[in-house]
């Protein structure tokens, strides 16, 4: 490569060549977890890879992105995709080679081969977390980016699937995180009773997103704002009331069924989003939005 990102070699053009075919399986699940591998399209995604792969080469740790398959009219779109400090030399692919590799219906332009970024819990533990959102079986790709993304966007310290959720890795999971994914650590199949049991022995209250929940988080959101405002000998906050303003874990349920009887009950609360207006119920993204924010908003302040 040029000091100006440009391939020097020449594009790749047969779409059934055989490296072709195997970037294309990672988009199953067997090829991902056998290479412990997964596939990053788009600029967006793919520029976030780049930086977290950058900022990694720069530190001595491990990188992230393997391989990089472009076109030529997305490098000329995107040069930066090109300059990244310590990234692999982009390869040039033509539309129809790209095509072929990419699970989309209209590819992007650009394919990262990268390796998985999640964490051990452990190691997200040990960062002291103050903000962690929990997906229990959400299982829908979409549902999982838009609850991910949510919590990239709050500020949130780390993002944790159980092993019964969807598989963050799958293409349109990837897709749907629009590179929020390489932003902050994430556990993966992990055993909820492992997690729950952890995050309470360093302090970390669970709350559980339930639209019956006996707690408002209007309420929750004006207990935070009292206690803000008022010295501490004024404020009228019931025994064991939760305090967003404390470290805290949200559990997120499953899209149809919301969070099984038995989690609910293990949670030190249940937390319901109130509804102003006619809709039935939130979607869990939305929801998820809704609660990261008020307990991000209240950790700020406080």
């Amino acid at each position: 490569m040029t000091n100006t990102g440009r391939p020097a070699a020449p594009p790749m053009t047969n779409p059934r060549a055989d490296r072709v075919k195997e970037v294309a399986r990672l988009a199953g699940r067997p090829a991902r977890l056998r290479q412990g591998r997964f596939l990053a399209e788009g600029p967006q995604s793919v520029r976030e890879a780049l930086a977290l792969h950058s900022a990694r080469h720069a530190a001595g740790e491990p990188e992230v992105i393997e391989e990089l398959f472009i076109t030529e009219e997305c490098l000329d779109r995107h040069a930066e995709l090109g300059l990244f400090e310590g990234q692999p030399a982009p390869r040039l692919v033509t539309e129809e080679v790209l095509a072929a590799m990419s699970s989309t219906v209209t590819p992007q332009g650009v394919i990262a081969v990268c390796s998985f970024v999640d964490v051990p819990l452990e190691a997200m533990l040990a960062s002291e977390p103050r903000l962690v959102a929990v997906m229990v079986e959400v299982r829908d790709p979409g549902n999982a980016g838009t609850i991910l993304r949510a919590a990239d966007s709050a500020g949130a310290d780390a993002v944790v699937l159980t092993s019964s959720s969807v598989d963050l890795y799958n293409p349109k999971a990837v897709r749907s995180t629009v590179g929020s994914l390489f932003h902050l650590p994430v556990v993966i199949g992990a055993d909820l009773e492992l997690v729950l049991t952890s995050l309470r022995e360093r302090g970390i209250a669970v709350l559980a997103a339930d639209g019956h929940g006996d707690v408002d988080l209007d309420v929750l959101q004006e207990g935070s704002a009292r206690r803000r405002l008022a010295p501490a000998t004024d404020v009228d906050s019931p025994a064991g009331e939760a305090q967003l303003e404390a470290p805290t874990a949200w559990l997120f349920g499953n899209e149809a069924q919301g969070l099984p009887d038995a989690v609910l009950k293990g949670a030190d609360h249940r937390v319901a989003v109130p509804i102003y207006g006619r809709a039935e119920s939130l979607n869990v993204g939305t929801a998820a939005t809704v609660c990261l924010y008020a307990s991000a908003r209240a950790q700020r302040l406080s």
